[in-house]
């Protein structure tokens, strides 16, 4: 299981003593809001994941091999005056083989690196509050995000990944205002997809931040979004940031079967008070695009142009998501991960169809830096998945970084990759 090493009181051994004592003071309940009944007429689920992995790094002898398996079960309870429990139990093994590198396991330089370990752990389990009108409330190990998958740039599970990203937090959101949800949370711990056995801080982050969200749907043609979110990563200072944003976001029909979409996104990046270092740095992102329905075996198509930056003005002074699941973005090779010193623009076209059952997605990439305009490659990828009855998905994916070659572009932009990935799911 993920270690919390915050050394202060930890948030879940209170809650769980202060809902033990209002249910023990509460008056008997019939049978039905017993706490018997509430754990019995809970609902489990399960799912599986079975994924090959292929990695190719010109630099490296060799190319990665993964064979890993994800299996889940959770659990959540009914409610004994408005209090629940969820719990999830998540486990990752390497299968057939074992030749790639991983942060907890020492492969050598000759593999590159796949980072999904090898680990059986409690990936969710919070109690939860459904008293108040209109609100949720969350106390726990949790998988928090603000938007739905996969636009999760600033917050998000990481779920392409076997072993998720998950937060330990107190989180509450309210949507007693019409067309309007308010979010927030506070985190103590950041589980992060490398597991325990990673050295620090790949294994976590001992946290002490506040993440703000608020989203409104009211105009029939726009959502709108703002955001501020301030982290304190105690043992991983050069990531303790504080950002705020505001998103546009929306569609607009201009026939029956035609709409344009369109997203328009900006964030400001400052250092908080522990992080060492200076930044100033700014995000942008302008999406414009179509999106067609048909009758007949294609039945829709969707094409977007879009323009995303992260500023950099050298060394640590970036803009940089690290809670994000960047795997989204920026190409499906992973490249940047984590934004590169000089920082950088991404210009890329998407098409999106779905034919006989098949959803395609493609993606051309090409990226440059910000400080000092030089261009680090230009990448392409591809990915077909089917769902097979109510509860299978089968997908194959693909994904080719050439890299730039200029005596500005080094290190891990500029190392030629290719992945390859075939993988089938199953929810229940």
């Amino acid at each position: 299981m993920k270690s919390n090493k915050k050394s202060h009181s930890n948030p879940i051994i209170v809650g769980a003593i202060a809902s033990t004592i209002l249910m023990t003071t509460a008056p008997l309940a019939q049978a039905e809001e017993s706490i018997i009944n509430a754990l019995s007429s809970g609902k489990a689920s399960y799912s599986a994941r079975l994924r090959y992995e292929n990695v190719d790094q010109e630099n490296l002898s060799e190319e990665a091999n993964a064979y890993t398996a994800r299996l889940t079960a959770a659990y959540k309870t009914g409610t004994y005056y408005g209090f629940g429990l969820f719990g999830e139990v998540e486990s990752v093994h390497s299968l057939f083989s074992n030749n790639y590198a991983h942060p907890s396991q020492a492969k050598g330089a000759k593999y590159p690196v796949i980072a999904d370990p090898n680990e059986t752990e409690l990936n969710q389990g919070y109690l939860f509050y459904t008293g108040l009108e209109d609100t949720s409330v969350k106390l726990g190990r949790q998988a928090l995000t603000y938007r739905g998958a996969p636009f999760h740039r600033h917050i998000g599970t990481v779920a392409w990944r076997q072993n998720w990203q998950t937060l330990d937090a107190f989180s509450i959101s309210n949507q007693s205002l019409s067309d309007t949800t308010i979010n927030y949370a506070y985190v103590w711990n950041v589980n992060r997809i490398f597991g325990e056995d990673a050295p620090e801080p790949l294994d976590n982050f001992d946290s002490d931040s506040h993440l703000f969200n608020i989203q409104y749907s009211g105009f029939k043609t726009a959502k709108i979004e703002a955001y501020a979110y301030l982290y304190d990563f105690e043992n991983a200072d050069a990531f303790s940031t504080n950002t705020y944003g505001l998103r546009l976001s929306g569609a607009k029909p201009i026939s029956d079967a035609t709409k344009v979409i369109y997203t328009a996104e900006y964030a400001t990046q400052s250092d908080a008070a522990d992080n060492p270092n200076s930044i100033d740095a700014d995000y942008i992102l302008a999406e414009l695009g179509t999106k067609i329905s048909f009758n007949g075996p294609i039945n829709m198509l969707l094409v977007k142009a879009s323009y995303e930056l992260q500023e950099g003005n050298g060394g640590a002074d970036r803009f940089v998501t690290i809670l994000g699941t960047n795997h989204a973005y920026q190409g499906w090779a992973d490249k940047f991960l984590v934004t590169p010193g000089d920082g950088v623009e991404d210009i890329y076209l998407t098409a999106v169809t779905t034919a006989y059952g098949i959803k395609f997605v493609a993606a051309y990439h090409d990226f440059s830096s910000d400080n000092n305009s030089y261009d680090y490659g230009t990448e392409f990828d591809v990915m077909a998945t089917k769902k097979v009855g109510k509860n299978y998905t089968v997908g194959l994916k693909y994904a080719d970084y050439n890299a730039d070659n200029n005596a500005l572009n080094i290190g891990p932009t500029a190392v030629d990759t290719t992945k390859l990935w075939a993988f089938v799911s199953a929810k229940f």
